[in-house]
């Protein structure tokens, strides 16, 4: 921070910082010959790709492709379009109307045939883009249904739609890939991305934007588009020193094999699990995360305090669900101290 002189990257002006990890992040990333707009966090990210969707279709002259199409369960942030978009309607709730930004619609979370029939109920020539967390995690941790992905690639191919992967959970490794896009064979056109890009060490979020949409942004012959969008931190360069370092400890230490490895592990951890009286599913194996969803008349709040008092972070999420996402850097044997903690304060409750 004493030696990084930085500056803000708006129009025609970058930081060396923020242009090597662009380029770095393109060369790991699912979208080949993409640009890179960066942001200080996943909100950020969603709300700037979601703009993006809607600018792109009205350069293409198709002004009536504005919906925003979101799953069942999905979260994607709690800016003006993440709260508009979520898939949780305690979000979306109270803000004097149905979509705090209009033009929304959600889809099924995992049934790709009834995804069909409501993206001709909404009609696809209105629709400007799906947006699709890879692994639901906030919702639940629920993971992809076999081929519902490739459904949705294939519908917004076959329907001139543009397809946004949310990545801000799932991206560096969480899904054993460096992104959950390549391990479940689909290429976005726009990817967003936070959390692990730093691991949290500092505020620092992007988006991948594919050749098909950035290209004409880039146009050099002095009437290009421009695309009115820029945050104070974007590209901050102490932010993106941080996850140059990150990305140097992830690909050294080998971590996104290893949190492939602990996915299964935790998958394994975490099934006796299901057999519990006061659990109703367990959900795991799309990720190295898992979500053991408790019955309704049990207060998962009060497992998860249970859980910190005997060491174990564990926190609630939708549906009564125990949300387990641990660092890449955790050893089997704590793997295994996570799923007894939990399995201990259940047969404890509600003592």
């Amino acid at each position: 921070m004493r030696k990084l002189e930085t500056y803000h990257t708006f129009g025609r002006f970058a930081n060396e910082p923020a242009l090597r990890l662009a380029d770095r992040l393109v060369a790991l990333g699912p979208i080949p010959g993409a640009k890179v707009m960066l942001t200080s966090g996943g909100s950020d990210s969603v709300d700037l790709a979601c703009k993006l969707a809607r600018r792109h279709w009205q350069l293409e002259g198709r002004g009536q492709k504005t919906v925003i199409l979101s799953r069942h369960r999905a979260y994607h942030g709690l800016h003006a379009f993440g709260t508009s978009i979520a898939g949780l309607q305690y979000n979306r709730d109270g803000y004097g109307t149905e979509s705090l930004i209009p033009e929304t619609a959600r889809i099924a979370t995992n049934d790709i045939d009834l995804v069909r029939t409501q993206l001709e109920q909404v009609g696809p020539d209105n629709v400007a883009a799906i947006i699709a967390e890879p692994v639901i995690g906030t919702g639940g941790v629920v993971g992809p249904a076999d081929g519902y992905l490739q459904g949705l690639a294939a519908l917004a191919s076959e329907h001139e739609i543009l397809l946004i992967a949310d990545e801000v959970i799932t991206g560096f490794g969480r899904a054993g890939e460096m992104f959950a896009s390549q391990r479940y064979g689909i290429t976005p056109d726009l990817l967003t991305m936070a959390k692990g890009i730093t691991s949290g060490y500092a505020p620092l979020g992007g988006v991948l934007v594919s050749p098909r949409v950035a290209d004409r942004f880039f146009g050099g012959n002095g009437d290009a588009p421009i695309f009115r969008h820029g945050l104070t931190y974007s590209g901050h360069a102490t932010a993106c020193v941080v996850a140059e370092t990150n990305l140097d400890v992830i690909e050294e230490e080998n971590l996104v094999e290893r949190a492939a490895h602990l996915e299964t592990v935790l998958a394994k951890a975490v099934e006796p699990l299901r057999t519990h009286e006061l659990v109703a599913d367990v959900r795991a194996g799309a990720a190295f995360m898992a979500g053991i969803q408790l019955r309704d008349d049990v207060s998962g709040d009060a497992v998860a305090e249970a859980c910190t008092e005997a060491g174990v972070l564990i926190r609630t999420i939708h549906d009564n669900t125990l949300q387990i996402c641990p660092p890449f850097v955790t050893s089997e044997d704590e793997v295994a101290l996570i799923a007894q903690t939990i399995a201990d304060a259940l047969d404890a409750y509600p003592a």
